[in-house]
């Protein structure tokens, strides 16, 4: 019984490896590249407090310009990071950073245009109005959009973002929302 375990165990062992080392493609596929890393620009209007916090009544909002990168590994599994310095059309002094990284997922293709959604942590740091202030908080970053393929190596982003900054001030919760529009390029 042991000896039949071990020829079952090693024959299906076997068949792992040879799947693995073939990559369990066509061939046709299986010399094509899955990973790529892709930098690009961008432009930010964010809206602080999300109309929900009492601390921000206003309609102001911030913009300003940022970087990101996407690494592709394999179809479903890509990781996006960016950085974000809103430091136009500040209110009093008071301006935001966001540094942010976490997985991207597809959801649907249409011919050029690849649809995603992502979802991110890290990072916001805000300078308060009159400069009273500033901190760094932890940040969650939900929000999807499009990237559209204008050739093979470059490609115009679109997308909407829902941060969530828990433990903003004591019992309140900041949450602001905001839209990005950029460029990018695949390095490779």
């Amino acid at each position: 019984m042991r000896r039949s375990a071990s020829v079952l165990f090693l024959l299906s062992l076997l068949c792992f490896v040879t799947t693995v080392a073939a990559r369990g493609q066509a061939p046709e596929s299986a010399t094509a590249r899955q990973f790529n890393i892709t930098v690009g620009g961008m432009g930010s209007a964010f809206r602080p407090g999300g109309g929900s916090n009492p601390v921000y009544g206003t309609t102001n909002y911030f913009a300003g310009f940022g970087t990101c990168f996407d690494l592709h590994f394999t179809h479903w599994v890509q990781i996006e990071g960016e950085g974000r310095w809103l430091r136009s059309h500040e209110y009093a002094g008071e301006h935001q950073d966001h540094y942010l990284i976490g997985p991207k997922v597809p959801v649907v293709q249409f011919g050029r245009a690849q649809v995603y959604g992502k979802a991110l942590v890290g990072l916001g740091k805000m300078t308060f109005p009159n400069h009273s202030g500033y901190g760094t908080f932890s940040a969650l970053a939900f929000g999807g959009g499009v990237d559209y393929k204008f050739s093979r190596k470059v490609m115009v982003r679109g997308d909407f973002e829902f941060q969530d900054w828990p433990k903003f001030l004591p019992d309140i919760t900041m949450r602001t929302y905001g839209v990005t529009l950029g460029m990018a390029y695949r390095v490779f």
